[in-house]
């Protein structure tokens, strides 16, 4: 089993930043990949942003591109997103989830909530 838990969320202005983290233990070694989605009231999941612990390419949703940056640490287990020029659309629960081989992703975090003031 693998266990993850953000942090970070909270309330910001247009404009602002935030920067989540997502504390993973376990049997971490299993996974190769973590991933952030979100899902904002009334609409379902989307993902936002994924990086290999092996340093490989990153992936972002178009969304965010240019705004947001994934980054890892792997001493710590621990992946971090950097938000940027936050917009109100940006607004959601975010998830950090763990993605394994063959199994997409089977591990999710409690999820943090990104409130975004116009």
């Amino acid at each position: 089993q693998v266990q993850l838990v953000e942090s970070g969320g909270g309330l910001v202005q247009a404009g602002g930043s935030l920067r989540l983290s997502c504390a993973a233990s376990g049997r971490t070694l299993s996974t190769y990949a973590m991933g952030w989605f979100r899902q904002a009231p009334g609409k379902q999941r989307e993902f936002v942003a994924r990086i290999t612990w092996t340093g490989g390419p990153t992936n972002y949703a178009d969304s965010v591109k240019g705004r947001f940056t994934i980054s890892k640490d792997n001493a710590k287990s621990t992946v971090y997103l950097q938000m940027n020029s936050l917009k109100p659309e940006d607004m959601a629960v975010y998830y950090c989830a763990a993605q394994v081989a063959d199994k997409g992703y089977p591990y999710w975090g409690q999820g943090t909530q990104v409130t975004v003031s116009s």
